[in-house]
């Protein structure tokens, strides 16, 4: 497989990324106890969850759906939006009503919401039941802090970051489909967002680790990888070597692995050598993520986001000339500070312009320590609230107008498990992200098949089995 030059770039350069190896040599003494976790917020939370959950394996414990049989439970939490705190603080509410019940539960708070200094205090204050609280930069260490707790509240957090993992292992909840870190924490500082304040400046990983971690993962049977960041277009950036994410696509799918995905994109680092390297590699799926935010010039200024909407547009419609039959969402905030009727029709306008095929949609969310909770908002939450109605709309219509285009059409969709409301049908996604409830035998799981569509849905489809399969 080709790689970059690195040896000769590393003849001119020093790495600046600290690399560290996780060590496993946990005790296994918690046999015939339960943990368990519960996840809260984006894929990358969902990922560090498959980490926890490999080290209490680890240490003996076995995993329970149901609270009420826990001897250890861990909320690996949120922090992007105030009701992902909300959530939190009222479910620790019933933990601590279980802890009356069973004194000697050991409850954890771990993620993005441990990083926040008013978190630690709130939890200090008002929540001293709780046994453990760790960040995002230490998740190794929840090993130690279960083998060492006394009974007492243990809190131990680090505000520093610079360090990448390597060999870390995990509990994956699939065998079929795998995330694979790129990159940690954010450079991008947009206004709004708390992200860089609880996962750090960015920190790429290095690609020759990305691309073994994904042959191993082909080795083991697994069909699909989506590559994870918070601005995965930035990959490498932080490096002193010379590639980048049109390089670590490239080689990734040299790999041969069936299914390459990434997300999310940052529209200002999305160059159209990336573009290229998309459409050349059929393994790389035609979908992409490019969150939009807001398409007001002035708003988009104002949460720092460094592109404007003509910008934004014409590499929408780059993405679209380029990458045949290609799928393209997006993330939407609706009142933003002081966003103006004619702000959100700007907004409008680019949903009616690029018909997404789905799009995330929200309120504004104000993020202690973030500049723009200090801007004083004169929108009143009505009318924030009737712009997300009105945009709503409009999102579902574009989104169901594209599915109806597939209908009758015969797609390759990755089949993961059987219907959870239907044991006679199975579901899985096309290769443009869209979910699809399938007619077809459980045999099929695990595979990639054809699948004539026969009927759409705003958020899904419906689908039979064509003849053949694309894979196997």
């Amino acid at each position: 497989m080709h790689l970059p030059d690195l040896k000769e770039a590393r003849k001119r350069t020093k790495e600046k990324v600290i690399e560290k190896k996780v060590e496993y040599t946990f005790p296994n003494v918690f046999v015939g106890k339960k943990y368990f976790l519960r996840t809260y917020g984006c894929q990358m939370n969902m990922h560090d969850s498959e980490e926890i959950r490999n080290y209490l394996e680890l240490l003996g414990f076995t995993e329970t759906l149901v609270l009420e049989e826990s001897d250890l439970v861990v909320l690996n939490t949120c922090a992007i939006r105030e009701n992902a705190h909300d959530k939190v603080f009222g479910y620790l509410g019933r933990c601590k009503h279980l802890k009356r019940e069973k004194p000697d539960l050991l409850i954890a708070v771990g993620g993005c919401m441990s990083q926040e200094e008013s978190v630690i205090l709130e939890i200090k204050e008002k929540h001293p039941y709780v046994d453990i609280v760790f960040g995002t930069h230490n998740i190794s260490d929840l090993p130690r802090l279960i083998l060492e707790n006394k009974k007492k509240q243990e809190i131990e957090v680090y505000s520093i970051e610079g360090d990448v993992y390597e060999g870390i292992e995990y509990s994956r909840d699939s065998k079929i489909t795998a995330w694979v870190n790129i990159m940690y924490g954010c450079d991008k500082f947009c206004t709004y967002c708390i992200v860089p304040y609880t996962r750090g400046k960015q920190r790429s990983r290095k690609l020759e680790a990305i691309v073994s971690e994904v042959e191993e993962l082909k080795q083991k049977g697994y069909k699909e990888v989506t590559l994870l960041g918070q601005n995965v277009n930035a990959y490498g950036k932080d490096l002193t070597f010379v590639y980048d994410f049109k390089d670590l696509l490239e080689c990734v799918a040299k790999t041969g692995m069936e299914r390459i995905r990434f997300v999310t994109s940052h529209p200002w680092d999305f160059t159209e050598e990336m573009i290229d390297t998309i459409a050349t590699y059929e393994n790389i799926m035609p979908y992409i993520h490019l969150p939009l935010q807001s398409g007001s010039d002035k708003v988009l200024k104002q949460m720092g986001r460094r592109y404007t909407k003509r910008e934004y547009l014409t590499l929408f419609q780059k993405i679209k000339e380029r990458i045949p039959n290609v799928s393209i969402t997006t993330d939407i905030i609706v009142g933003f500070p002081n966003e103006t009727e004619s702000d959100f029709l700007d907004t409008l306008d680019v949903v009616n312009t690029c018909q997404f095929d789905s799009a995330f949609t929200f309120i504004y969310s104000p993020r202690e320590g973030t500049p723009a909770s200090l801007i004083e908002d004169t929108i009143p939450m009505e009318e924030k609230e009737e712009r997300l109605q009105r945009l709503n709309q409009l999102v579902n219509q574009y989104s169901l107008e594209n599915n109806k285009r597939l209908e009758g059409k015969v797609v390759p969709v990755l089949v993961l498990g059987e219907n959870s409301k239907d044991k006679n049908k199975i579901y899985g996604y096309t290769d443009t992200m869209k979910l699809i409830n399938i007619n077809g035998s459980k045999d099929l799981i695990g595979k990639i098949v054809n699948v004539e569509i026969t009927d759409a849905k705003s958020f899904s489809l419906d689908g039979v089995v064509a003849k053949e399969s694309v894979g196997n």
